[in-house]
């Protein structure tokens, strides 16, 4: 259990910041800028919740928790110790993604066929969901990037490119099951 009975710590002052395994590192740098925009989604979800109600809250509220498993994932770098750790590093799972398929393939089985693409708005659920889909693809990009130099859970990057998906229909849902949304016209304003 967290227990957060100072708030300001003043460690990182001089602009670093600890990781979960306690090493220091710049408060720039790609580990923290990836876990850094997973807060920033679970914020954008915070917004979109307060236009969401019944299974559409349930869900959300389910994604908020991952996204904090996410965040306390990416915040510790994966070692060769993390199996005999004093405290075992928290990972994303497979079954989370798999969730998030299961939603993503119920959501998306009464909805209209796309046939162009779809500008963010419609309903104010939508258009927060729509805002969530874009911070969670920046936040993919982040710990892809980060993929790159360093050995990371592959199943955060599956997670992160499936709710970025779950986004999309869960948007489309919010738009009346596709029949709000609001399609982009090419050309419409030469």
């Amino acid at each position: 259990m967290v227990v957060l009975n100072k708030i300001y710590t003043r460690t990182g002052d001089t602009g670093d910041t600890a990781l979960g395994d306690g090493a220091r590192v710049a408060k720039y740098d790609i580990r923290v800028n990836a876990y850094g925009t997973l807060d920033e989604t679970n914020a954008t979800v915070g917004l979109a919740r307060l236009h969401a109600s019944g299974d559409m809250d349930d869900a959300l509220s389910r994604i908020q928790n991952d996204l904090f498993d996410l965040g306390a994932d990416l915040c510790r770098p994966v070692s060769t110790g993390d199996a005999t750790a004093e405290y075992p590093p928290l990972r994303v799972s497979q079954p989370q993604v798999d969730r998030l398929e299961t939603e993503i393939d119920a959501m998306n089985r009464d909805q209209e066929t796309l046939r162009s693409f779809i500008l963010p708005g419609g309903s104010p659920l939508a258009a927060h969901l729509h805002l969530c889909r874009t911070v969670s693809r920046r936040a993919e990009r982040l710990a892809v990037e980060l993929a790159g130099t360093e050995t990371i859970n592959p199943s955060a990057v599956k997670y992160l490119n499936r709710l970025s998906d779950w986004f999309f229909v869960a948007a489309r849902a919010a738009n009346n099951n596709g029949a709000d949304d609001v399609l982009w016209v090419p050309g419409a304003n030469r």
